[in-house]
């Protein structure tokens, strides 16, 4: 039994690897109205940057960052001259040492005493005195917690960390430079997140739904961006409003600022061919459809979209007419002249 699925195995690998038919489901080419693309050009802003300023003021003390680096959460940019506070921590730890001993040994006393008193062994203002330097010794224990923790706390903001992973895009500071408080320092920006803004007339905008999916091209490159935002707060000039598209781009190199473009839908109905979106996929940079002819092979279609209809997508393309059989399912692995079954017929 085990030798004959092997060869059973064997067989369907050597089909395959002679070119055996790919099982794909597919679709007619229907006729219909859409709202057709409209392109517009936006800019490309980084959604996540923060200006670094010191916390505190002295001499810039090292410098661990330049222009253009990338750096992670929590990472040590600058360090400001700490020597002064330093040696004030130091000294408030070695007296706090010797006011902890001096509480320690001021408590017993007051135990000691305190039995005395109830024998009446002792009379009360020895007593008092007791109670009155262990308060006393209590209190100068936490002033001293207290004075010892504000300056630990001065000291940690002579550090200035990265709040968030990102690339530094300004330098503001040089070694040995004195700082004030509220100085800047630097500014770094998350390049990994970016929103992208178009100004759009109306009937672009009333087109529109929050959450769909849009190719914003950057550079050359479309990126994948989902439409998060369009905000009631038109230019009274151009009678435009913006919408905001947000993307993870991840490794992909870009620039605050950059042009992109996008093409969003009209509230306008325009007749076209209409496809299940499955049916479009990249290929060779563009997209195309797989169409089967009478010899049952896969036949690859460069086409354009034009518009979207919910699940539908609007397309032209040449040789594209009404009827014709398109891959719905299977697609991916289907290639130019390649021999297809399809299996929901």
């Amino acid at each position: 039994m085990l030798k004959k699925l092997i060869a059973v195995s064997l067989f369907t690998l050597s089909a395959f690897a002679m070119g055996g038919p790919s099982l794909v489901e597919v679709t007619k080419l229907v006729k219909g109205e859409v709202n057709p693309l409209q392109e517009f050009v936006g800019t490309l802003n980084f959604d996540k940057k923060s200006m670094l300023a010191a916390q505190n003021s002295g001499v810039v003390k090292s410098i661990n960052f330049e222009i253009g680096d990338k750096i992670k959460k929590g990472k040590t940019l600058v360090q400001i001259d700490a020597d002064v506070l330093n040696a004030q921590i130091k000294a408030v730890k070695a007296n706090l040492k010797v006011a902890r001993d001096e509480q320690k040994n001021s408590s017993k006393d007051y135990l000691r005493y305190k039995k005395l008193l109830e024998s009446k062994s002792i009379t009360q203002k020895e007593y008092d005195d007791a109670l009155l330097k262990s308060n006393s010794s209590s209190g100068n224990v936490k002033a001293l917690e207290a004075n010892l923790k504000e300056l630990q706390i001065q000291s940690s903001k002579k550090s200035i960390k990265a709040p968030f992973s990102g690339v530094i895009v300004e330098k503001n500071i040089n070694l040995g430079e004195w700082v004030n408080a509220g100085t800047a320092i630097a500014k770094i920006v998350d390049t990994t997140k970016a929103e992208f803004i178009f100004n759009v007339p109306l009937n672009v905008a009333n087109g529109l739904t929050i959450g769909d999916m849009y190719d914003v091209n950057v550079g050359g490159k479309n990126i994948n961006s989902k439409l998060s935002a369009i905000i009631p707060s038109g230019d009274k000039l151009t009678r435009t409003f913006p919408v905001k598209l947000i993307a993870d781009i991840k490794d992909i190199f870009v620039f605050d600022g950059q042009q992109t473009k996008v093409s969003l839908s009209k509230n306008a109905k325009k007749e076209a061919l209409l496809l299940p979106r499955d049916s479009v996929i990249k290929r060779f940079g563009q997209n195309v459809v797989f169409s089967i002819n009478d010899k049952m092979l896969a036949i690859m279609i460069p086409v354009q979209v034009i518009g979207y209809d919910g699940n539908k997508v609007a397309v032209s393309g040449q040789g594209l007419m009404a009827g014709m059989d398109i891959v719905v399912k299977g697609n991916e692995r289907v290639f130019p002249n390649s021999p297809v079954k399809i299996i929901n017929k």
